[in-house]
Protein backbone atom coordinates (compact mmCIF):
# COMPACT_ATOMS: atom_id res chain seq x y z
CA UNK A 1 0.00 0.00 0.00
CA UNK A 2 2.78 2.49 0.80
CA UNK A 3 4.41 1.67 -2.50
CA UNK A 4 1.17 2.60 -4.31
CA UNK A 5 0.81 5.84 -2.36
CA UNK A 6 4.46 6.73 -3.00
CA UNK A 7 3.99 6.12 -6.72
CA UNK A 8 0.84 8.32 -6.77
CA UNK A 9 2.66 11.04 -4.83
CA UNK A 10 5.61 10.95 -7.24
CA UNK A 11 3.25 11.24 -10.21
CA UNK A 12 1.52 14.21 -8.59
CA UNK A 13 4.88 15.84 -7.78
CA UNK A 14 5.97 15.38 -11.39
CA UNK A 15 2.75 16.98 -12.69
CA UNK A 16 3.04 19.88 -10.26
CA UNK A 17 6.67 20.52 -11.25
CA UNK A 18 5.76 20.51 -14.94
CA UNK A 19 2.83 22.85 -14.24
CA UNK A 20 5.11 25.18 -12.23
CA UNK A 21 7.69 25.34 -15.02
CA UNK A 22 4.98 26.08 -17.60
CA UNK A 23 3.46 28.83 -15.42
CA UNK A 24 6.89 30.39 -14.81
CA UNK A 25 7.57 30.36 -18.55
CA UNK A 26 4.18 31.94 -19.26
CA UNK A 27 4.80 34.67 -16.68
CA UNK A 28 8.24 35.34 -18.14
CA UNK A 29 6.84 35.56 -21.69
CA UNK A 30 3.83 37.69 -20.75
CA UNK A 31 5.54 41.10 -21.05
CA UNK A 32 6.97 40.55 -24.55
CA UNK A 33 3.66 39.03 -25.66
CA UNK A 34 1.77 42.07 -24.34
CA UNK A 35 4.18 44.48 -26.05
CA UNK A 36 3.75 42.62 -29.35
CA UNK A 37 -0.04 42.62 -28.93
CA UNK A 38 -0.03 46.39 -28.33
CA UNK A 39 2.23 46.94 -31.34
CA UNK A 40 -0.02 44.87 -33.62
CA UNK A 41 -3.28 46.44 -32.41
CA UNK A 42 -1.95 50.00 -32.09
CA UNK A 43 -3.09 50.41 -28.48
CA UNK A 44 -1.05 51.69 -25.56
CA UNK A 45 1.04 53.93 -27.81
CA UNK A 46 1.26 56.63 -25.14
CA UNK A 47 5.01 56.87 -24.75
CA UNK A 48 6.04 57.40 -28.37
CA UNK A 49 5.99 60.57 -30.47
CA UNK A 50 3.16 60.90 -32.95
CA UNK A 51 3.59 61.80 -36.59
CA UNK A 52 1.78 65.07 -37.16
CA UNK A 53 0.52 66.01 -40.62
CA UNK A 54 2.17 69.29 -41.67
CA UNK A 55 -0.92 70.30 -43.69
CA UNK A 56 -3.39 69.95 -40.84
CA UNK A 57 -6.19 72.54 -41.00
CA UNK A 58 -6.90 74.62 -37.91
CA UNK A 59 -10.62 74.74 -37.07
CA UNK A 60 -11.02 78.39 -36.03
CA UNK A 61 -14.77 77.90 -35.46
CA UNK A 62 -14.19 75.82 -32.31
CA UNK A 63 -12.27 76.25 -29.09
CA UNK A 64 -11.41 73.48 -26.68
CA UNK A 65 -10.55 74.18 -23.04
CA UNK A 66 -7.68 72.05 -21.79
CA UNK A 67 -7.21 71.36 -18.09
CA UNK A 68 -3.66 70.32 -17.19
CA UNK A 69 -2.99 68.06 -14.22
CA UNK A 70 0.17 66.65 -12.63
CA UNK A 71 0.62 63.90 -10.01
CA UNK A 72 3.47 62.00 -8.37
CA UNK A 73 3.31 58.43 -7.04
CA UNK A 74 6.08 57.08 -4.84
CA UNK A 75 8.59 59.87 -5.46
CA UNK A 76 9.80 62.76 -3.29
CA UNK A 77 9.16 65.12 -6.20
CA UNK A 78 6.99 68.17 -6.67
CA UNK A 79 5.34 68.30 -10.09
CA UNK A 80 2.96 70.87 -11.55
CA UNK A 81 1.88 72.47 -14.83
CA UNK A 82 2.92 76.13 -15.14
CA UNK A 83 -0.58 76.84 -16.49
CA UNK A 84 -3.52 74.84 -15.24
CA UNK A 85 -5.88 75.83 -18.08
CA UNK A 86 -5.33 76.73 -21.73
CA UNK A 87 -7.56 77.09 -24.77
CA UNK A 88 -6.79 75.76 -28.23
CA UNK A 89 -8.40 75.53 -31.65
CA UNK A 90 -8.47 71.96 -33.00
CA UNK A 91 -5.54 71.57 -35.40
CA UNK A 92 -3.48 74.30 -33.71
CA UNK A 93 -0.15 73.25 -32.19
CA UNK A 94 0.49 74.22 -28.59
CA UNK A 95 3.36 74.04 -26.12
CA UNK A 96 2.70 73.81 -22.40
CA UNK A 97 5.32 73.67 -19.67
CA UNK A 98 5.53 71.53 -16.56
CA UNK A 99 7.90 72.03 -13.63
CA UNK A 100 9.37 69.22 -11.60
CA UNK A 101 11.58 69.35 -8.51
CA UNK A 102 13.44 66.62 -6.64
CA UNK A 103 13.08 67.58 -2.98
CA UNK A 104 15.15 64.63 -1.72
CA UNK A 105 18.90 64.34 -1.12
CA UNK A 106 19.28 61.51 -3.66
CA UNK A 107 19.34 61.23 -7.45
CA UNK A 108 16.08 59.60 -8.52
CA UNK A 109 14.66 58.30 -11.81
CA UNK A 110 11.01 58.55 -12.77
CA UNK A 111 8.75 57.99 -15.76
CA UNK A 112 5.64 60.03 -16.55
CA UNK A 113 2.55 58.21 -17.78
CA UNK A 114 -0.14 60.30 -19.51
CA UNK A 115 -3.87 59.85 -19.16
CA UNK A 116 -6.70 61.68 -20.86
CA UNK A 117 -10.29 62.55 -20.21
CA UNK A 118 -12.46 61.85 -22.05
CA UNK A 119 -10.73 58.52 -22.55
CA UNK A 120 -11.09 58.57 -26.34
CA UNK A 121 -8.99 61.77 -26.49
CA UNK A 122 -5.92 59.55 -26.89
CA UNK A 123 -7.01 58.95 -30.48
CA UNK A 124 -7.08 62.71 -31.26
CA UNK A 125 -4.13 63.86 -29.13
CA UNK A 126 -0.94 64.05 -31.20
CA UNK A 127 2.18 64.70 -29.11
CA UNK A 128 5.40 65.41 -30.96
CA UNK A 129 7.49 66.39 -27.93
CA UNK A 130 6.93 65.20 -24.38
CA UNK A 131 8.97 64.47 -21.27
CA UNK A 132 6.88 61.30 -20.99
CA UNK A 133 8.77 59.73 -23.93
CA UNK A 134 11.88 59.13 -21.80
CA UNK A 135 12.77 58.52 -18.18
CA UNK A 136 13.70 61.59 -16.18
CA UNK A 137 16.64 61.59 -13.79
CA UNK A 138 16.77 64.41 -11.28
CA UNK A 139 19.70 65.19 -9.03
CA UNK A 140 19.10 66.14 -5.38
CA UNK A 141 17.39 69.54 -5.20
CA UNK A 142 17.18 69.87 -9.00
CA UNK A 143 14.26 71.74 -10.57
CA UNK A 144 13.53 71.45 -14.27
CA UNK A 145 10.97 72.86 -16.69
CA UNK A 146 9.82 70.44 -19.36
CA UNK A 147 7.68 71.07 -22.45
CA UNK A 148 4.85 69.11 -24.01
CA UNK A 149 4.13 70.02 -27.64
CA UNK A 150 0.94 68.70 -29.14
CA UNK A 151 -1.98 69.25 -31.45
CA UNK A 152 -5.56 68.04 -31.08
CA UNK A 153 -6.86 66.58 -34.33
CA UNK A 154 -9.69 68.66 -35.86
CA UNK A 155 -11.61 65.39 -36.31
CA UNK A 156 -12.33 65.35 -32.56
CA UNK A 157 -16.12 65.14 -32.02
CA UNK A 158 -17.80 68.56 -32.03
CA UNK A 159 -19.49 67.98 -28.66
CA UNK A 160 -16.09 67.90 -26.91
CA UNK A 161 -15.48 71.34 -25.38
CA UNK A 162 -13.25 70.49 -22.40
CA UNK A 163 -10.51 67.88 -22.03
CA UNK A 164 -8.12 66.97 -19.24
CA UNK A 165 -4.51 65.98 -19.82
CA UNK A 166 -2.90 64.42 -16.77
CA UNK A 167 0.62 63.13 -16.19
CA UNK A 168 1.62 60.93 -13.27
CA UNK A 169 5.28 60.35 -12.43
CA UNK A 170 6.17 56.91 -11.07
CA UNK A 171 9.47 55.84 -9.53
CA UNK A 172 11.72 53.66 -11.67
CA UNK A 173 13.77 50.89 -10.17
CA UNK A 174 17.56 51.44 -10.38
CA UNK A 175 18.89 50.18 -13.71
CA UNK A 176 15.64 50.73 -15.64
Amino acid sequence: MTQGVTKINLEMLKKLLIFSVIMFGFGYALVPMYEKFCEVTGINNLLQPDVVDKNIKVDMTRTIAIELDANVRGLPWQFKPLQSNVKIHPGESLEVMYEISNVSDQEISGQAIPSYSPRFLEKYMKKFECFCFTKQVLKPGETRQMPVKFVIDPQIPVDVNTVTISYTFFALQPGK
